[in-house]
């Protein structure tokens, strides 16, 4: 039987498999947002890679289920330690395991971040520049919406202003209650996205039917993943992904450079994978462990780890998530769970008593996950909780998404417990500082005075967090970053970095759209400078020009025009 990928989609066959000698151009560790762009790129462009995934390659109608409980191995469940004064859940929350790790299961919102969130030191004082701007990457943004693609309103009028290149989503009832109330507060929204979910059919993918189980991996195929957006292009080309490869360390020759990566095996049995250049992209937890793991004679504290900074600066987002219960039916399920919101709280604004910003979002918990949100935000138990389950269609709930600035007790290292090959997990520590608790409160009594003012006749709140970024950022000084502008360490000439952990602010938008716009262009920068990656310790940083041949069947120039 084919190898399923969504109702209309199946993946390519067969797949190239390398031997067990044989020498790569890339090694990538990781396949999510990141690593299944940079595969399909890399691929595309005649190298030979081979792509290294710890969990399983999912097949769609054999894996996946339309059920919350039975959706849990798509998440990272296995050990890791986590404290603070304010620790973090992960596991379903953050965390992908499988071919397209957290796009798998993210509700694919995909707003782009805005100018100003790459001079946050520059701008407000706080936090840190990117050694980039937005515009290196606007060409990107819009790149990656054609080949998700992006729906979404024809005018987003906040950051740098822009339209999308397909129609918006019909309004849910949640986003009717965002934008009613927004308006009355004289508060500007958008509905209808922009969300990586198909509005009409596109290729061989179907529509969304609005069925409401987004973040359970999207039976039908009509949401947005690496797995079924790029992957399938990649295997097309000549790239292997290599399931149940779970990395266990980066090799580093006495040159100094990077000669593979060793892993073990479906069977725990260690294998290594001869390559010229590793990139890791295995998001802000794995990505920091392995490289710390990885340390050696002449890197004691870790691959990259010459500044110290590895595994730090590590962020969250503030996701508070008010719930309203109306007298109207709302029906949560119904919808992309998140397809409209405002940013007009979104840039520094001094009266406020704080610096940076936050966005308001629609959020769409299925039973079991509002279920949680009640015994948290109002002790909701036995009979009580059994009355507000009767009214489960009745609830609203409009979410925070607030920018945490960058900590450096804020970080990711290695724990004394180790995992089932005998690695150390990765520890956890968060804390909340001062600018940061401020801006919650405010975004979260901001929000709950919209639901008020839609009519709710109930108002609680939960406190969580959502998006985790950072633990390798990138900057222009060796000493302060892991990482280039295009990823590539400052320590290793051969070893690069791209996925969330190289953002050095996060901003108030979902990092989703900026992870893959970054891959691609580091996917086109590895291009451009060809066999001098493998073989020269030159670093030429010049922007390598955008390649829109890389992109995908059925996604070059596709869609609406752009309004200007």
């Amino acid at each position: 039987m084919p190898h399923r990928l969504g109702a209309m989609q199946t993946l390519p066959s067969p797949m190239r498999r390398f031997q067990e000698n044989d020498l790569v151009d890339y090694c990538i560790v990781g396949v999510g947002s990141a690593g299944g762009v940079l595969v399909q790129r890399l691929a595309r462009a005649g190298f030979r890679v081979v792509a290294l995934e710890a969990g399983p390659f999912w097949d769609t109608e054999k894996d996946w289920v339309s059920d919350e409980k039975g959706s849990h191995e798509l998440y990272w469940n296995d050990l890791r330690i986590t404290g603070g004064t304010d620790p973090l859940a992960l596991g379903s929350n953050n965390c992908g395991k499988g071919v397209g790790g957290g796009s798998v299961h993210w509700a694919a919102f995909a707003p782009r971040f805005h100018p100003s969130d790459f001079r946050v030191y520059s701008e407000d004082g706080v936090g840190v520049d990117w050694p980039m701007s937005y515009w290196d990457l606007k060409p990107y943004y819009e790149l990656l919406e054609r080949e998700m693609p992006v729906a979404g309103p024809a005018w987003f009028p906040w950051g740098d202003p822009h339209g999308h290149p397909y129609g918006p989503h019909p309004l849910s009832g949640r986003g009717d209650v965002l934008v009613r109330g927004c308006t009355k507060l004289g508060i500007r929204s958008v509905a209808g996205g922009p969300v990586a979910i198909l509005s009409a059919s596109h290729g061989d993918r179907p529509h969304c039917i609005y069925r409401g189980f987004c973040i359970q991996g999207c039976k039908v195929g009509a949401k947005a993943s690496t797995l079924i957006t790029h992957v399938p292009n990649a295997i097309s080309h000549g790239a292997e992904i290599r399931a149940h490869a779970m990395a266990s360390r980066v090799s580093v020759r006495q040159d100094g450079r990077v000669d593979g990566v060793f892993y073990f095996d479906r069977e725990g049995k260690e294998q290594f994978q001869r390559a010229r250049a590793v990139i890791v992209s295995g998001y802000a937890i794995e990505t920091p462990r392995l490289l710390l793991n990885s340390a050696c004679p002449g890197h004691r504290q870790g691959l990259a780890n010459s500044s110290g900074t590895l595994g730090k600066y590590l962020m969250a987002q503030a996701g508070n998530v008010v719930a309203g219960r109306f007298e109207e039916l709302i029906r949560l399920y119904k919808a992309p769970p998140a397809h409209a919101l405002s940013e007009e709280f979104y840039e520094t604004d001094p009266r406020r008593g704080f610096a940076r910003g936050f966005a308001i979002q629609t959020v769409g918990p299925l039973p079991v996950a509002f279920a949680k949100q009640m015994v948290a935000a109002m002790g909701a138990w036995g009979w009580g909780m059994r009355r507000v389950m009767m009214d489960y269609n009745h609830w609203s709930t409009l979410g925070v998404l607030g920018e945490i600035l960058p900590w450096e007790d804020n970080c990711v290292e290695l724990a004394e417990e180790k995992d089932q090959h005998g690695l150390p997990v990765a520890k956890v520590t968060f804390n909340l500082h001062d600018n940061d608790k401020k801006l919650i409160e405010f975004g979260k009594q901001k929000v709950m005075e919209i639901m008020w003012a839609a009519g709710a006749k109930q108002v609680v709140q939960e406190s969580r967090f959502a998006h985790l970024v950072g633990a390798a950022r990138m900057g222009r000084d060796p000493s302060t970053s892991v990482v280039d502008k295009f990823g590539r360490t400052h320590d290793i000439p051969n070893l690069f970095v791209c996925d969330g952990s190289i953002l050095p602010t996060q901003g108030s938008a979902n990092p989703g759209l900026t992870i893959q716009a970054l891959a691609a262009r580091t996917a086109d920068y590895l291009i451009k400078q060809g066999d001098a990656i493998f073989f020269s310790n030159r670093r030429d940083l010049s922007e390598p020009g955008i390649r829109y041949d890389l992109s995908p069947p059925y996604t070059r120039f596709k869609g609406n025009p752009r309004i200007a």
